[in-house]
């Protein structure tokens, strides 16, 4: 792992005192836009990151743990947040959480504010920057279901055997016209084994199914239409579409079939009826928190990637 930047270094490479890099961090005093410029510059080709949170703690840990997810208002990844959280108190840490609302320069400017905070480490569950953003900061980071970097760990359910046991599911109860939405990520990510082992698992036993991008159509003008079975890349668009049918007359389990993704425990409790493939959120939080811990106390230490196993809830018949 390379060494932090520290004032030094900007100082040097900048060719000014570290009192002027100082005063350019800090808006202070009568400065030239040249000598802005140079500082800033010499900043950026350092990755250097003025610390915010704990100037005063020099050496020492800030005890702050970064998280970046997509969004707060999918249950999976409030659960998910809510987990790590709580075991990360557990062991003494304090989280920042941010939200990168599924937009790159949030996700650019919150990284940026992490390093600045010295954050000890940070776990990413986000598909919006490229990998090089990631292997430019030098604190631990873990992975959620995202490959960022060969010596960055990732954590994630079966995403292969999540999307086989959907597919199985709608086999099984003989669905006949089968849509699989794709919700296309340009990120490199283990989550596009699911669409693979629906793929994989629907040639081989001859079923045809149509793939629909999720980001380029209507639901309400797509659905029921001939479908009578769905794979969604989620449980809150299982649930959209489910309601769809449910307009038109169609009852879940019975005349049509969908599955969603994740099966968080809020969407268990509200919609037990919704068929989904269940991942273990409090385990996933678990290991996550554990990687991340190991790679803190020993830097030089390679950290594994762990693959967890996955559930499949059928849902319950409406009556």
């Amino acid at each position: 792992m390379s060494r932090v930047p520290k004032l030094d270094d900007v100082a040097k490479l900048a060719g000014v005192s570290t009192a002027t890099v100082s005063r350019v961090i800090n808006h202070y005093g009568p400065l030239s836009q040249k000598t802005i410029n140079k500082v800033h510059q010499a900043m950026e080709t350092l990755n250097y990151h003025p610390n915010a949170l704990a100037r005063a703690m020099q050496g020492k840990s800030s005890k702050f743990i970064g998280l970046i997810f997509p969004n707060l208002t999918n249950p999976f990844f409030a659960e998910l947040v809510q987990n790590l959280e709580s075991k990360l108190f557990m062991k003494g840490y304090k989280v920042i959480i941010a939200s990168a609302a599924e937009n790159e320069q949030i996700e650019h400017d919150y990284l940026g504010m992490l390093m600045a905070n010295q954050v000890d480490g940070i776990i990413s569950g986000s598909h919006n920057l490229q990998v090089k953003e990631y292997q430019r900061i030098s604190a631990p980071i873990v992975s959620f279901d995202r490959h960022l970097a060969k010596d960055i760990p990732v954590v994630s359910a079966d995403n292969y055997q999540g999307g086989k046991l959907a597919a199985q599911f709608l086999f099984k109860n003989k669905a006949e016209k089968i849509a699989v939405l794709v919700d296309e990520d340009t990120s490199v990510s283990p989550t596009l084994d699911r669409l693979q082992a629906a793929i994989d698992f629907f040639t081989k036993n001859n079923v045809s199914f149509d793939p629909l991008d999720s980001n380029e159509i209507e639901l309400e003008k797509v659905f029921p239409g001939p479908y009578d079975g769905v794979i969604a890349s989620n449980d809150i668009s299982a649930l959209k579409i489910a309601a769809i049918f449910q307009k038109n007359g169609s009852i879940l389990n019975k005349d049509f079939f969908i599955t969603g993704y994740d099966g968080s425990r809020v969407i268990r409790e509200i919609a037990p009826q919704l068929p989904t493939v269940i991942q273990p959120i409090e385990k996933i939080a678990e290991v996550l928190v554990s990687t991340l811990l190991q790679q803190i106390d020993d830097p030089n230490k390679q950290a594994v990637s762990t693959i967890l196993p996955v559930a499949f809830w059928p849902g319950l018949k409406d009556k």
